[in-house]
């Protein structure tokens, strides 16, 4: 595999909100990664643990298992305790550091988010080619025909 290509990469994203995780998803698929999906952590760590993916992206709150203790678990989890992943928020909720430590979490985004920003942010914690200049990867504008998302 070339450096700097997203091919093979495995991406689990997990939400309760459809609309999330098929933009994501979309995005992710667009640029070359392996997809799985889950609306719940159960279902999540059922599907890290027999796929083993590269990278989890998670919402916080979901039914059955938040996605913190989605999180908490596949640390503790000899197949997946060195998953990284990235941890999508409600605007203005923080995780205390003691949660991060107990954790994989590399990056904490709040929603409204780009998908492209996203990427970006999967991209650098997975060590891929990053972004071609500095004022792209700042712009906090969608791309052309890229809408935000936002939480319902």
């Amino acid at each position: 595999m070339a450096e700097g290509t997203t091919r093979g990469h495995r991406v689990l994203i997990v939400d309760d909100e459809a609309h999330i995780v098929h933009v994501v998803s979309l995005k992710f698929a667009n640029a070359g990664f392996t997809i799985f999906t889950a609306a719940d952590g159960e279902e999540a760590l059922e599907l890290a643990i027999q796929e083993k993916p590269d990278l989890l992206i998670t919402d916080l709150q979901m039914p059955y298992m938040s996605g913190l203790e989605l999180c908490t678990r596949m640390k503790s989890h000899q197949v997946t305790q060195n998953i990284p992943a990235i941890m999508l928020t409600a605007r203005g909720y923080a995780l205390a550091q003691s949660d991060l430590a107990a954790t994989n979490i590399k990056a904490v985004m709040s929603k409204p988010f780009s998908p492209r920003q996203v990427l970006e942010k999967a991209r650098e914690i997975l060590g891929l080619d990053q972004i071609e200049s500095d004022s792209a990867s700042q712009s906090t504008l969608p791309e052309s025909g890229e809408r935000s998302v936002r939480a319902a």
